[in-house]
């Protein structure tokens, strides 16, 4: 729709100011109020200053050089409104054909894009030999969203998890572990994961405090980078015993990934120091290479140098970030590259990107974005931690919202005088409890903070995973009460929608497709789930004042099909942001 009227317009436009104008986009969204009608036109207020003509005027002028006979079948006259804004209402018959065809469409109206690219979402990336904790939560979560909201647009998407999985800190924990537990480094499974986790607390604690142990540390670090047989082992089975961890958590929440870590990209590191070299941007200060940077000072308003290369001669992340810029450019053939960190790491990235556009690592076809977030929060408002003042281990975290929403449905079976299976106890608490989560992550806007709290998230009302569960269960409740087989529901052309509520909620089911594409511009998730809330909202009044099972047989079967319509939206919707509906809840 958005797609038809955007033409429509440029074409009134293009007829009235062509000659002033090389090209007009007209502006075409969503009416933020239904009283002004279902879409606005806002170019008249842009054009104003360009133009010098009051907003209202431009806006009568384009009305005027629109063929009526373009709009006629499918659109009511065009109003002009408050300070020049176009309001379009498109007329219910209209409607209803449109219903009609993303009834039959297994895409739901959702076109794929005409401009498809290899696109990388660099995302979560635990480091090895340390737990997942509630920090790696938001980028994994709205990292695999993105991932598969972009797939869904016909984007080729490699989904890539940068492992923490090289550096000094390796030559530190097998150096300790050499001492005080070496049958880790020679047997599978010697050690847990939360054990591996204390003992590199312990290794830490000994190299801050030991100068001896230090160097030992240094010279493992040295034997691991020359490939020696016994370090490469020891090195290899804690990698394999922290990936088997993270696996868990990856299979909990239905997280695909492809592993590349740091260590992939280290026999490269050389070559991007040469090649900063070639590029005369390299500088050696303090006995570092680095690149001074625009727009980078310190506090006393000197330029700030994005150091690749230490005193020591070793590398640090931008190296190895820079490393990476260029393999997935060159070796994955990516135009798009996207990278979804905490909002601490902007300037990290900010800084990266402008090294590796003045190296000419990056051609202009090639679009690189970083997608920051804001913080997990308690409900005090301060940072999630243990009684104990530890970090939260990410497990625990997703294994509570379980056992809360266990305990919530055990609660609500018994209030209701229902008995379950324990089968189905343990599926519907998974689902709603890892949704919940989920959802409540994916709802905020990412880039601020958002306070975590189990009660809200777990709600059966408000915008919550729950409630929009609970909206799709009504479908599947209409179909086991009135023995209908909604797969086989056949929609004829003419979908009745005679009541206000009937009319909203079919308007809305057919924004799927600019809500997705309006994601896939700004990476925010939370404008899909803000768009399945209203839709769950606008299916609890239609389904309250519209009798569907009652109904005369053309009245029941219109319904119907905005019934299943919108449980199919749910489905898909919710699916692009990895949850998974129920039956029955």
């Amino acid at each position: 729709m958005i797609e038809k009227l955007r033409n429509i317009f440029i074409t009134g436009l293009t007829q009235a100011f062509g000659k002033n104008i090389t090209f007009i986009e007209p502006l075409i969204v969503p009416a933020s109020n239904a009283k002004f009608g279902d879409y606005q036109c806002n170019v008249a207020l842009s054009l104003g200053k360009t133009l010098k003509q009051p907003p209202r005027s431009i806006a009568q002028t384009i009305i005027d050089n629109i063929n009526i006979d373009n709009i006629a079948d499918f659109c009511e006259p065009l109003q002009i409104a408050g300070a020049g804004f176009i309001n379009i209402t498109i007329k219910p018959k209209y409607i209803s054909q449109q219903i009609n065809l993303v009834y039959q469409d297994e895409r739901l109206g959702v076109v794929k894009t005409d401009k498809p690219q290899t696109t990388i979402v660099d995302f979560s990336s635990p480091n090895i030999a340390k737990e997942m904790h509630v920090g790696h939560l938001r980028s994994t979560i709205i990292g695999d969203s993105i991932a598969r909201i972009l797939e869904f647009r016909g984007h080729e998407v490699l989904r890539l998890n940068h492992v923490g999985d090289w550096g000094t800190q390796f030559g530190m924990l097998i150096a300790y572990l050499r001492l005080e537990k070496p049958e880790v480094l020679t047997t599978a499974n010697a050690v847990e994961i939360g054990d591996l986790v204390t003992l590199y607390k312990q290794a830490k604690l000994k190299f801050d405090r030991d100068v001896e142990f230090q160097e030992t540390a240094r010279n493992e670090v040295v034997k691991l980078q020359s490939k020696d047989a016994e370090s490469i082992k020891a090195w290899t089975l804690l990698c394999e015993q922290s990936r088997k961890e993270f696996e868990v958590i990856y299979r909990l929440l239905d997280i695909k990934l492809t592993e590349r870590g740091e260590s992939f990209y280290n026999p490269f590191l050389p070559q991007v120091i040469e090649d900063l070299e070639t590029a005369n941007i390299l500088t050696e200060d303090q006995g570092a290479k680095c690149v001074f940077l625009d727009g980078f000072v310190n506090k006393e308003g000197n330029p700030l140098p994005l150091i690749v290369q230490k005193t020591d001669g070793g590398y640090n992340y931008a190296t190895t970030d820079l490393a990476g810029l260029k393999y997935r450019v060159t070796q994955d053939k990516a135009t798009r590259i996207i990278y979804v960190t905490d909002a601490g790491q902007s300037n990290h990235f900010t800084q990266v990107f402008q090294v590796a556009k003045k190296a000419n690592f990056i051609p202009d076809n090639v679009d690189l974005v970083h997608v920051p977030f804001g913080l997990v929060l308690a409900e005090d408002g301060k940072k999630i931690k243990t009684r104990s003042g530890e970090t939260i281990r990410l497990k625990d975290l997703l294994d509570e919202a379980i056992i809360r929403s266990k305990k919530d449905l055990e609660n609500r079976l018994e209030t209701e005088g229902r008995n379950e299976s324990e089968d189905f106890i343990n599926q519907v608490s998974k689902i709603v409890g890892l949704s919940a989560v989920k959802y409540a992550d994916l709802s905020q806007n990412r880039t601020t903070d958002y306070k975590f709290s189990f009660d809200k998230m777990l709600a059966l009302q408000g915008n919550t995973a729950p409630y929009l569960l609970y909206a799709y269960v009504r479908v599947q409740g209409i179909s086991r009460k009135g023995n209908i087989d909604l797969n086989n529901l056949i929609s004829d052309d003419n979908i009745i929608l005679t009541e206000d509520s009937e009319l909203v909620l079919a308007k809305h089911l057919l924004q799927l497709d600019f809500i997705l594409q309006e994601v896939e511009k700004d990476l925010l998730p939370n404008r899909l789930c803000l768009y399945l809330f209203e839709l769950s909202q606008k299916f609890n009044q239609f389904y309250d004042q519209c009798p569907i099972l009652q109904a005369e047989e053309k009245v029941k079967l219109s319904r119907l099909v905005l019934a299943d319509l919108t449980a199919k939206v749910l489905k898909q919707g919710l699916s692009l942001l990895g949850i998974s509906v129920l039956e029955r809840m």
